[in-house]
């Protein structure tokens, strides 16, 4: 019992601590410069929208406003078997510079995605999804980085509105605050593993045919352009915006991104070999996290057979932080409390849509894209 419960601890302990550790003095130590300079390439933007009539025209509108050489760029839109208005808004939206795909069904977010990219023409292909609002300057600052040769793929940084509650104090808020600072030294010292779906570039003659069903395209393209030996960066300067979503939606969106890197195993088992330039970032920041779960439960079952007071101290550990989580789920009021109450209750939901993305992974269920 011991074993198991120093061995779990230990899991737990350098997924969360040890690896953002270990790249935060990397990337202050050994940062890796990046050659930018005012460019501009010529760029599509790629949208991929299934039934999107309420936020399209926002979106199309959006996109009008992007401080960028109007000749330079043309946005391509696959409207993926759309059953509302969304055809309909396209239809009369498009003309030079603007493309609509109209796909008769739905095929899925990656075959939406494949018929935008063979429509693209620009040297630089920048994904945005339709919901979130894109900053003027993001593309002609996304831009900069691929001046540099070794650059293959550049993220920007997504910013979670309240909704009614405090983003950035929120358990999930805060979440995403660290995922973002692990991204940044990431990027700082070489290469981030995955990037914003909701906002990022990558030169087009490395982005790959994305496999039927491909879940993560935010992660499957980047990957390939590290397999061929380019950096992925991620520039906190270019911004997307979205609302917090409920706590109810963001446990399936977290089920369905946690899938999905169980899913990259099957699509691209490169990943875990030495094709894979990145291999180690790779596990520690993508595949460790899935397995958190059943060391938590390690602990938590090996602390209830050892008695000492450090085992002791453990078990209350684990009790308090479902206790926290009680306190958030009844929304209690109490300041410092309150707070750590709602990290509490991030922590088991992430963690509870780890255990599940794995019963999905293991029992063969598919996730499908949804608004």
């Amino acid at each position: 019992m011991k074993a198991l419960f120093w061995a779990s601890t230990a899991f737990v302990l350098f997924t969360y601590l040890g690896y953002p550790a270990w790249l935060c003095l990397r990337a202050r130590w050994k940062a890796l410069p990046v050659r930018r300079a005012a460019i501009s390439p010529s760029i599509s933007v790629i949208v991929a929208a299934h039934n999107e009539a309420g936020a399209l025209p926002a979106k199309l509108a959006n996109l009008e406003e992007l401080d960028y050489p109007p000749d330079r760029m043309e946005v391509v839109v696959a409207s993926d078997g759309s059953s509302d208005g969304t055809n309909a808004i396209l239809e009369d939206w498009s003309g030079p510079r603007r493309k609509a795909i109209i796909l008769a069904r739905n095929q899925g977010k990656a075959a939406a995605l494949n018929h935008a990219v063979q429509a693209a023409g620009g040297e630089i292909l920048l994904f945005t999804d339709a919901r979130q609002r894109i900053a003027t300057d993001a593309l002609r600052v996304l831009a900069e980085s691929f001046a540099d040769p070794a650059v293959g793929c550049v993220s920007g940084e997504l910013i979670l509105e309240g909704s009614g509650r405090d983003a950035a104090s929120g358990g999930l808020g805060l979440y995403w605050q660290i995922e973002k600072s692990i991204r940044r030294w990431e990027s700082a010292s070489g290469s981030v593993v995955g990037v914003t779906g909701a906002l990022y570039a990558a030169r087009k003659d490395l982005v790959p045919l994305l496999p039927p069903g491909t879940i993560l395209d935010d992660v499957f393209i980047p990957l390939n352009a590290a397999r061929q030996g380019k950096r992925i960066l991620f520039d906190g300067r270019a911004l997307s915006y979205d609302r917090l979503a409920d706590d109810r939606r963001e446990f399936w969106r977290k089920v369905r991104t946690l899938t999905g890197n169980y899913q990259l195993l099957r699509l691209a088992p490169w990943l875990l070999t030495t094709s894979n330039g990145i291999r180690f970032r790779f596990v520690c920041h993508k595949l460790l996290r899935l397995l958190v779960p059943f060391a938590l439960l390690g602990v938590l079952v090996s602390s209830l057979f050892l008695t000492a007071p450090i085992y002791r101290a453990a078990l209350a550990g684990l009790v308090a932080l479902g206790l926290g989580a009680v306190l958030s789920a009844f929304h209690i009021r109490a300041g410092v409390v309150s707070r750590l109450g709602s990290a509490c209750s991030a922590f088991l939901v992430l963690n509870a849509a780890a255990a599940l993305a794995f019963l999905y992974f293991v029992t063969g269920r598919r996730v499908a894209w949804t608004r």
